[in-house]
């Protein structure tokens, strides 16, 4: 059989083309960019990240003063957003499965209000919603002086919130709010789905075993949605990371934001705009990695 008639060629050189046009593309754009820099009498460099940034940092999890570098301030940023990412998919995690297991209960008050609730938070845009944490709810709380207690554990004021000694700042608030309560609403839906895709005769199983319903939930069902589950449940996290660059709007001073700063004083665009795809690139890779290492472990190994 001639080689161009072979079906296992082609595989090869339609890749060995993808891969050959992948790098001219880049080569192209890299050569563009070059010249416009040039033409503007921008020299392409990273050097700027060891000089004095000059800008305070509202919010920092490590020390910081103005008189440190960009890089330090970046690495603020960077913090700050792995701060919002860790938590917010623990929260929005827990929003979720709650909200969509409540979807399908059987009482009828709980199930409509799970509807509202998705229905309602998913068809709305996710700007405003932060816009409308932060603004109209956590700039209308008294001053922390005249704070609001709820139950002792619970502290509401302008200044953030309170939780059992854990201190959040109104803008962090604000953001892991509405990215817990947006996303949730999505994955609400995917959970939905993925219990209904069980088979009812699992019900029955379990129903005729005498487990009861939280058991049955818990042991037969969950367990085996998880397969339906997780696939765009990790589209819903990669969202979630990605979307709290949203955080400028309200002033929360993530990876997104410094860079913002950090670019307006320096000029340095193509460099610091290089640096924050770098930055979500690496977040969501890791997300990836870790929810198919996670998929593969729930899927039914066949002998």
């Amino acid at each position: 059989m001639s080689f161009w008639r072979d079906r296992r060629f082609w595989q090869i050189a339609i890749q060995v083309i993808a891969v050959i046009l992948a790098i001219a593309i880049a080569m192209v754009l890299w050569i563009n960019v070059t010249r416009n820099l040039q033409q503007l009498g921008i020299q392409f460099g990273f050097d700027f990240l060891q000089q004095e940034a000059s800008f305070d940092i509202g919010e920092t999890p490590i020390n910081y003063q103005p008189t440190d570098s960009y890089s330090r301030a970046l690495w603020i940023g960077l913090l700050n957003t792995l701060r919002v990412a860790i938590a917010g998919i623990i929260f929005t995690t827990i929003v979720g499965i709650s909200a969509g297991i409540a979807r399908l209960s059987d009482n009828w008050l709980v199930r409509n209000i799970a509807l509202v609730y998705v229905e309602i938070f998913r068809n709305t845009p996710l700007l405003l919603q932060l816009l409308f944490w932060y603004s109209a709810v956590f700039l209308s709380f008294p001053n922390v002086n005249n704070r609001i207690s709820l139950g002792g554990l619970i502290y509401l004021s302008q200044d953030g919130l309170e939780v059992l000694g854990l201190r959040f700042s109104s803008e962090l608030a604000a953001l892991l709010i509405g990215l817990t309560f947006y996303t949730g609403a999505f994955i609400a839906e995917i959970v939905r789905g993925g219990i209904q895709s069980v088979s009812k005769g699992q019900w029955e199983a379990a129903r005729s075993l005498g487990l009861k319903p939280v058991l049955i939930m818990r042991l037969v069902i969950f367990p085996q949605a998880l397969r339906v589950i997780i696939p765009p449940l990790t589209s819903q996290y990669l969202n979630l990371t990605k979307n709290s660059s949203l955080a400028i709007a309200i002033g929360y001073p993530d990876i997104y934001f410094v860079a913002s700063t950090t670019f307006n004083q320096t000029g340095k665009a193509v460099e610091v705009m290089i640096l924050i795809m770098l930055t979500y690139l690496t977040f969501s890779l890791i997300i990836s990695l870790i929810m198919n290492l996670f998929n593969r472990s729930v899927q039914i190994k066949e002998r």
